[in-house]
């Protein structure tokens, strides 16, 4: 295996390279202004790790894979080109209302409960821009109402007028029969030909999204327009990067569904919050490989602080209506909730509660934390963590990265001592305090409504500050095992290596499974069936055009099953991909009875109420070699103590004050070697912490299990 897999985060760049047998990490700061520069400076440190040069790497890799941020940067900072909206008449306020839900979503918990001072966000579409046309298809597909194209083409031309740069054409049950959409699309380009300077692009939602659900599909497609421009113009970029430097195969992007397709095959919309689901994915294939039972997954960068959940038998959680940013959307997605609690989190003092408050607003990688000394003046979480001597200027990120402890004391003196009244030592103790906390929070309230308890977890900790404040986390939720990975601090680049080529299609259809009416079993597999085929083929002719091989393409299956009228829905991974007879039927419906039971609470089913079919989803794949995660771990054989540390300092914690603490280099440790507390242990690429009451066990690649002492009675 030969592979390039890169994450370009908020504050770094994570390069994965793998050559053959040899597997390096490396990072560099994102440069928003170009991110192939960012690209360049990670992987040439990759390769000159190994002895390689650019060109035996390009030339050699099998394949580039990018997880990027650039579409959640600009919806971020609202960078996009103004967009038209065309619906079916009288449906204009459809995306303006929002449900009534607008005012909520995409907000945390504590403003959901003060909606009276709550506000929309700015629109992406504002109403002046949405027109409606006289047209109108029945849910069942059949043509109402024609057409009217004059009517058409005077409204584009209104939009035009109006300074529209691209189109959305969004009409009412289009995802049964898309004829209308696809003639408003042959009138903009008959009205404004590709040949002309005047050219501007189209985007049809039943090709964005599948499913009904006017709003969430037409919010799904706006975005997708909203990104269409700096995503193209961002990633042809890093694309032409690649070309110039000797790569001419296919750059593969990530998507937040949890696979991965080459450029020409993905929706702006399909990159968002990729580089966390790529962790998600590792983690997934983690837990699988060590046989690690539940797993919090939790990705501390220099930006943001993601959360993801893999049960046993490594099942990942989907949204199939997640939100993002302020909008709810009509995608699959792999679930995962993002805090802004990273390492660039800015800290602050708060009259209202008279403490510390940390992020969301972060320092990111310009002009970064105040002791990077870029021009940063406000105190972060990494600026707390090197006055409390966790981290040492001559060892961080491998000392390509010089720290200005002068900085880091005055930016803490500046905007928060004064005001707390306390020494810059007490206040980054409140940082630390309060930023593991807000982790914590967030972990807790993410596993407790889906009706688990944390403790029975395993944290697995990484992004580059994930081992440093692991031990605080697991602290508060009172979790006895962590577990740092393999390569860390670029988890989530080595999860986009191990990704699979995958696409998904989804139709919204309406089956009833169990009709308690006439107590009768779906019998029409024909329909079933078809629909089925359809959505596979679909998948195929995707893998296909990618120039991948017909016999490696997989399909799985997955329902929407519902009880009656009931808004709860069930995605159910089915376990043929053809019904055949009343017997498979049938254990279709216990299969959802097993996962509904599971997921609200057994005797919470409801049969008598039927058991109805809203979607029917087909994920198709193609697998491929992934790194190998077994024998990473130290067992209780190889455990051994670790020798006297080479040198100590003064580090100070919450529970327990100033302490002499020992530091030791990754790299001059053994596998299975057991440091004791207090610790911290310095790689290349991330820090390990081992507070009080914590051990350190060593694996390999950078791996670790951290076990919490338990203490005599």
């Amino acid at each position: 295996m030969r592979r390039v897999s890169v994450d370009i985060g908020g504050t770094f760049t994570d390069c994965f390279l793998v050559w053959d047998d040899q597997q390096v990490e490396a990072k560099a700061l994102t440069t928003y202004q170009n991110l192939s520069l960012g690209f360049n400076e990670a992987l040439e440190t990759a390769y000159k790790k190994i002895g390689l040069d650019l060109e035996t790497v390009m030339t050699g890799v099998d394949s580039v894979r990018y997880a990027t941020t650039l579409g959640t940067n600009a919806l971020i900072e609202r960078k996009g080109p103004k967009i038209g909206l065309i619906t079916t008449a009288g449906f204009e306020d459809s995306v303006p209302l929002s449900r009534g839900r607008g005012y909520g979503e995409g907000l945390p918990e504590r403003l959901k409960r003060d909606l009276p001072q709550a506000q929309r966000p700015d629109p992406l579409v504002p109403k002046t821009m949405i027109v409606g046309i006289r047209e109108r298809v029945a849910e069942t597909g059949d043509v109402v109402l024609g057409l009217n194209e004059d009517d058409v083409r005077e409204q584009i031309h209104k939009l035009v007028d109006k300074g529209a740069q691209g189109f959305v054409v969004s009409l009412v049950n289009s995802v049964v029969n898309p004829e209308h959409e696809l003639r408003v699309e042959e009138i903009i380009f008959e009205e404004y030909p590709a040949t002309m300077l005047g050219a501007f692009p189209v985007i049809l939602s039943h090709l964005v999204v599948g499913r009904k659900g006017e709003y969430a599909r037409t919010s799904s497609a706006i975005i997708d327009a909203f990104l269409h421009q700096a995503m193209y113009h961002g990633l042809s970029a890093l694309e032409l990067n690649l070309r110039d430097n000797g790569y001419n195969k296919p750059m593969q992007l990530i998507h937040n569904s949890g696979g991965m397709a080459q450029l020409n095959s993905t929706d702006a919309l399909q990159t968002i919050h990729s580089g966390p689901v790529a962790g998600i994915h590792a983690s997934e294939h983690l837990s699988t490989e060590a046989d690690l039972g539940k797993v919090i997954c939790t990705d501390m960068g220099g930006t943001s602080f993601d959360i993801g959940l893999v049960v046993e038998g490594g099942v990942k959680f989907y949204d199939f209506n997640p939100v993002i940013e302020r909008w709810m959307v009509n995608l699959p997605m792999v679930h995962l909730v993002t805090l802004g609690a990273g390492g660039g989190s800015i800290a602050r003092y708060d009259r209202m509660s008279q403490t510390v408050e940390v992020g969301p607003e972060s320092a990111r990688s310009d002009p970064g934390p105040a002791c990077y000394n870029r021009g940063g003046n406000k105190p972060t979480t990494t600026d707390a963590d090197f006055v409390l001597g966790y981290i040492r200027a001559d060892r961080y990120a491998g000392g390509h990265i010089e720290l200005s402890e002068r900085r880091a004391m005055s930016a803490m003196k500046r905007q928060l001592c004064k005001e707390l009244g306390n020494s810059e030592v007490d206040a980054a103790l409140l940082i630390k305090e309060k930023v593991d906390n807000n982790m914590a929070n967030g972990i807790a309230q993410e596993l407790r409504v889906r009706g688990y308890e944390p403790r029975h977890f395993t944290l697995l900790a990484y992004g580059g500050n994930g081992a440093l404040h692991a031990c605080g986390i697991a602290n508060v939720l009172k979790i006895d095992r962590i577990l740092v990975p393999p390569f860390a601090s670029i988890f989530s680049a080595v999860g986009a290596g191990n990704m699979e080529q995958l696409h998904i299609h989804e139709t919204s259809i309406f089956l009833t499974l169990f009709d308690t009416t006439t107590r009768e079993l779906f019998h029409d597999y024909e329909r079933f069936n078809g629909v089925v085929e359809g959505l596979e083929t679909r998948g195929r002719n995707d893998l296909l055009r990618q120039g991948l091989p017909e016999d490696a393409i997989e399909h799985r299956l997955e329902l929407d099953l519902r009880y009656g009228n009931q808004l709860a829905e069930t995605a159910v991974v089915c376990p043929k991909n053809r019904l055949e007879s009343d017997e498979d039927v049938m254990d279709l419906i216990d299969l959802f009875s097993h996962d509904y039971g599971a997921r609200f609470g057994e005797g919470s089913q409801s049969p008598e109420a039927g058991i109805r079919v809203n979607a029917i989803r087909v994920a198709s794949y193609v697998r491929f070699d992934t790194v190998n995660f077994q024998q990473i771990l130290p067992t209780a054989d190889d455990l051994k103590p670790a020798a006297k540390a080479p040198e100590t300092h003064t580090c100070h914690f919450p529970a327990g004050g100033a302490m002499d603490t020992g530091f030791y280099h990754y790299d001059d440790l053994s596998f299975g070697e057991v440091i004791a507390a207090p610790a911290v242990v310095s790689s290349a690429s991330t820090t390990y912490l081992v507070e009080p009451g914590w051990q350190l066990e060593i694996g390999q690649y950078g791996a670790g299990w951290m076990r919490r002492v338990k203490q005599d009675a």
